[in-house]
């Protein structure tokens, strides 16, 4: 289900009327209810990855914790990323890997093959992926207790206004507020309303608009000056900035309306004045995740200049991998 129909309308203010109407204790399994037919609209059969997610951690986190040894702990925390990272993997990464492999054994003069699977990428594997390992790493760290609440975990990884496109939440921050009993807020849904409207006019009414320029262009090259080219790519940039931005502002926006506050995932990108400050701009969950359980593990910048690039270069070959599985990614990852 994408935000930006009427589809999400009438779901979002079903479920916004219902939730508030029902007494506190039911509202978590109501809202966790509604997470899984959001996420299953069109393709039911994925919910089961989403649920296979969630237990993994669950059982990861109460395993993390129940124990003090160092060995044991590592192991449990291996099982939640291979777990995660295999699925993920497999149905994002499978057929990229398979047919490159493929490509480089004929270059060498073997007789491969690849047959690719072609999946149906599911929706948000990618942001929930991540989220839920965030917890697992936020557990072994000991920076947070295991969540003992079933249902609550289950709501963290599946809430829905930020299920398929981030943004991409701490546990530390999101659990509290999911477990919490929250009051009804006109002020809440006020500024929840209008940020929805912020996004739809930017997806809509801007992205869109934009796209159909830029598509119209990159469909047929020939037929257009050097100077068209340049601001169509220009307009992709932002085509891409308001798509995203705009998405952001609806999921922040909808949590808004049950009292809960997400992260922020973009502070005014376009503006920035060097490769760095944009990465400080441009989607804020993803980079700081990634800053945190990769970059800040393989020693940051402490490690002298050297060991710094590397470290970078490997953070963003990583971070354009994370956006697609194809070689253009990667040689933007390599770019930036």
């Amino acid at each position: 289900m994408w935000f930006n129909t009427y589809t999400f309308g009438v779901f979002l203010a079903v479920v916004f009327g219902a939730y508030w109407v029902l007494p506190p204790r039911a509202r978590t399994f109501f809202l966790l209810a509604a997470s899984y037919v959001f996420y299953c609209w069109k393709t039911p059969v994925y919910g089961l990855l989403l649920a296979a997610s969630t237990v993994l951690d669950y059982s990861c986190g109460l395993g993390m914790e129940r124990t003090q040894r160092p060995h044991a702990r590592r192991l449990i925390l291996l099982a939640s990323l291979l777990g995660n990272l295999g699925l993920l993997g497999f149905f994002k990464y499978i057929d990229f890997f398979g047919s490159n492999l493929a490509g480089i054994g004929q270059w060498l003069g073997f007789q491969t093959t690849w047959t690719a699977y072609d999946f149906l990428l599911p929706a948000g594997i990618s942001f929930y992926t991540f989220q839920t390992l965030s917890y697992t790493l936020q557990v072994y760290r000991r920076q947070i207790s295991a969540c003992r609440d079933p249902v609550s975990f289950a709501l963290y990884v599946a809430y829905f206004p930020q299920l398929v496109a981030g943004p991409i939440e701490h546990a530390g921050h999101l659990l509290p507020q999911l477990q919490k009993t929250r009051s009804f807020d006109g002020d809440n849904v006020a500024a929840g309303a209008g940020r929805i409207l912020l996004g739809l006019f930017r997806k809509m009414v801007v992205a869109d608009r934009l796209a159909i320029f830029v598509d119209r262009v990159f469909a047929h090259p020939g037929e257009y000056s050097t100077a068209s080219w340049w601001i169509a790519l220009c307009a992709f940039a932002m085509q891409v900035y308001f798509d995203f931005a705009g998405y952001s502002d609806i999921a922040i926006g909808s949590a808004r309306l049950f009292g809960v506050r997400i992260t922020e995932n973009f502070r005014r990108p376009l503006m920035a004045r060097s490769v760095a400050d944009f990465w400080d701009r441009w989607h804020l969950t993803l980079t700081g995740w990634l800053r945190e359980n990769v970059y800040f593990p393989m020693g940051g910048s402490r490690r002298g200049p050297g060991r710094t690039v590397f470290n970078i270069w490997v953070l963003f070959l990583l971070c354009g991998l994370w956006h697609g599985a194809s070689w253009n990614f990667v040689l933007w990852g390599a770019y930036f």
